[in-house]
């Protein structure tokens, strides 16, 4: 890769992670009202402990320090496909868009779907990009991929 491109990558990498936090900002302000008056539904108390423990099921499997915030991938990560790995290419994300979820039904109906979408698309987007670049760097994840699902087992 030129250095260029390598730029390039970095920059637009920044600016996905960049995009991330802003739909997770919104999203936190948009739920701060109804977490400050206690009116926290059974659904987002559901949602948060499953985010809470996907991240667990995560970390037992992925050390810190192997993975990125930004999709492109470490130089010297191992590539791990053990855990909630062995059928999901991206549990992080999943993780994230539970917890997301969990704080969109706190909020108003529209603004929890708009900001989750927004999240969603944002975080499609890094998958695809963290895929390719995936498969420039380990010789086996292009065969990895056929036999797991991007964000969901058995769906997506």
């Amino acid at each position: 890769m030129t250095p260029i491109a390598a730029v390039h990558r970095r920059a637009l990498s920044f600016s996905l992670v960049a995009l991330q936090f802003a739909c997770l900002s919104l999203q936190t302000a948009l739920a701060v009202p109804a977490i400050a008056l206690s009116e926290i539904p059974i659904l987002a108390w559901l949602l948060a402990a499953a985010c809470v423990a996907l991240f667990l099921w995560i970390l037992m499997h992925n050390r810190l320090g192997n993975f990125n915030i930004q999709p492109v991938p470490k130089q010297h990560a191992v590539l791990v496909t053990s855990g909630p790995y062995r059928w999901i290419r991206h549990p992080m994300y999943s993780a994230v868009l539970l917890g997301s979820a969990a704080l969109a039904s706190i909020s108003t109906p529209l603004a929890g779907a708009l900001t989750w979408m927004g999240l969603a698309a944002v975080l499609g987007v890094k998958a695809l990009l963290e895929e390719q670049w995936m498969c420039e760097q380990y010789v086996g994840y292009l065969a990895y991929m056929r036999h797991s699902k991007r964000f969901v087992p058995w769906l997506v």
